[in-house]
């Protein structure tokens, strides 16, 4: 007998048993996939990680004031504390927005040429808080900011 004359009754195993089987480890590696945790929005407010600032904040979402020369220019820094991102885009431009990322409500916790969240990659605009890269469906919501002197307030 050739060897591809061979009937498929003779197989060791089933088309049908491959297909089931297959469909039973895609179900498997789904489900597994699932339970992966990426990270979880803090239980509490957490202390002061972002290089302490002139001045200071009061409570999670209170006002914060802080010197202008603190503000770095083309970057920002995070206020924890008062879950507030302060940046300066362009020299003497300065804004001010939530630190709380509107995809599942991390604290920010850096900024490069964008506000980056820690929990799922999210990242916004240093200019208006607009989303540059998703899950976040929002953008940060801003914060009035006011200069007087050499000290920002935002609120």
């Amino acid at each position: 007998m050739n060897p591809n004359d061979r009937t498929t009754d003779s197989l060791p195993i089933s088309r049908r048993t491959v297909i089931i089987n297959t469909g039973l480890a895609a179900a498997a590696i789904a489900g597994l996939s699932s339970c992966t945790n990426y990270a979880t929005a803090p239980d509490s407010q957490p202390a002061a990680t972002s290089g302490g600032a002139s001045g200071g904040s009061s409570g999670a979402g209170g006002p914060v004031s802080v010197k202008t020369t603190d503000i770095p220019i083309g970057n920002g820094k995070i206020f924890p504390d008062a879950q507030t991102v302060i940046t300066q885009p362009k020299k003497g431009q300065f804004k001010a927005f939530s630190a709380v990322c509107t995809h599942m409500g991390c604290l920010v916790d850096s900024i490069t040429t964008t506000i980056n969240c820690p929990c799922h990659g999210s990242k916004c605009s240093i200019t208006d808080g607009s989303v540059v890269n998703p899950p976040a469906p929002r953008p940060l919501p801003p914060k009035t900011i006011k200069v007087k002197g050499d000290t920002l307030t935002a609120t």
